[in-house]
């Protein structure tokens, strides 16, 4: 077993394939016959290809057979978890679109939904302990979701509930339930882009223009999240945005406190600065790294005020894959231990040596 990096990871985004053929077993009636017999098939989600010979994915991630790159767990074990050496590592699938992203019938979207998750515990989180679950929901329909949250929420290798980030605005007080029970079986909120997110459903016209603006859109969901007093009201809730990089931060942060400074009458239940919101229950994946100097790392994190936000991410096994050994500069290693391990660790309750374990169920804003 090859460990081609010291520190052991704690990786926030991994994406494992999801494949009709893998979950029709789990799959309700009538949705099973929809697919087998009438071939429904989920929407394409982008319209353009990726500058990569397989694609979305690293060509060497394409296993030996043709399968798609992510779909079989023991070459995501052999090239990912053993050769880097991780500690633990979240999956986040490549379950596409997101059954939250569908524009309609989202009774299938539920029941792919429920599939989805039966089949990841099985397959997946039962037969690696390294390996933690995202719980998949279609939160258009929000009662729905949370019955599925409560049905799943409660595993002990599930650490969060994943949102697409696309045109639904994730604070508005409708989906307040949604975070409630989310908090109540310790879940963490992961948000990943999806469908459209730049435009609130349209595409721009390049591939470019929509990797380059994806930061815009997390922007615009955590900036959504905090006046809508969502941290505020689930105190022990978390959001990791992830796969949108992390430049972005230390302008949002002062943004949002100037804003707050001049109209914090329009938002009376704001008890905190944004900027403190942000490192008291935001943290933010490392992928896609843009190229920084160590020089400029250490002036963002110093920007940032706060070395617990970032949690670092390969997003395996996609074609912008970033390697622990070379996506970030080099560190002071304990700033490293705290970015490739430790500050996901504090961040998700269930994970081993994560403050659930450490301190049992009380609020990490104990001492706030």
């Amino acid at each position: 077993m090859a460990k081609h990096h010291q520190i052991p990871i704690v990786d926030t985004d991994i994406h494992e394939r999801v494949q009709y053929q893998d979950i029709l077993e789990y799959l309700e009636e009538p949705f099973k016959h929809y697919i087998t017999n009438c071939h429904w098939m989920q929407e394409k989600h982008m319209p353009y290809t990726q500058p990569a010979t397989a694609g979305v994915d690293r060509a060497d991630a394409v296993l030996p057979d043709g399968r798609p790159a992510g779909s079989d767990l023991a070459f995501m074990q052999k090239q990912l978890l053993d050769d880097i050496g991780h500690e633990y590592g979240i999956l986040t699938s490549a379950l596409d679109p997101s059954p939250s992203s569908m524009h309609g019938w989202y009774e299938m979207a539920a029941s792919l939904a429920t599939a989805y998750n039966n089949w990841q515990i099985e397959h997946w989180l039962e037969k690696d302990e390294r390996l933690y679950g995202s719980v998949h929901i279609a939160a258009q329909e929000r009662d729905v979701a949370v019955k599925e949250i409560e049905r799943v929420g409660s595993h002990p290798k599930m650490v969060q509930v994943l949102l697409p980030i696309d045109d639904i605005m994730w604070g508005d007080p409708y989906y307040h339930p949604i975070f409630e029970a989310a908090q109540k079986h310790h879940l963490m909120i992961g948000m990943h882009h999806n469908e459209p997110p730049v435009y609130y459903g349209k595409w721009p016209r390049y591939f470019i223009e929509w990797h380059t603006l994806i930061p815009t859109a997390h922007m615009k969901q955590i900036t959504n999240m905090i006046f809508n007093g969502v941290f505020d009201k689930f105190p022990q809730l978390g959001l990791i945005m992830i796969e949108g990089g992390f430049t972005y931060i230390p302008h949002l942060m002062w943004k949002m406190d100037q804003q707050f400074r001049d109209l914090r009458h329009e938002v009376p239940w704001l008890k905190r600065k944004p900027s403190q919101i942000m490192k008291d229950q935001v943290r933010i994946t490392t992928q896609p790294a843009e190229e920084l100097t160590k020089k400029e790392f250490e002036s963002l994190i110093d920007q940032m005020g706060s070395e617990e936000m970032l949690c670092f991410s390969t997003d395996y096994p996609h074609w912008d894959f970033d390697s622990p050994s070379r996506a970030l500069p080099s560190m002071d290693p304990a700033l490293k231990q705290k970015i490739f391990a430790d500050n996901a660790k504090a961040f998700y309750p269930k994970l081993p040596g994560g403050r659930e374990e450490k301190h049992g169920r009380a609020s990490r804003l104990q001492n706030i």
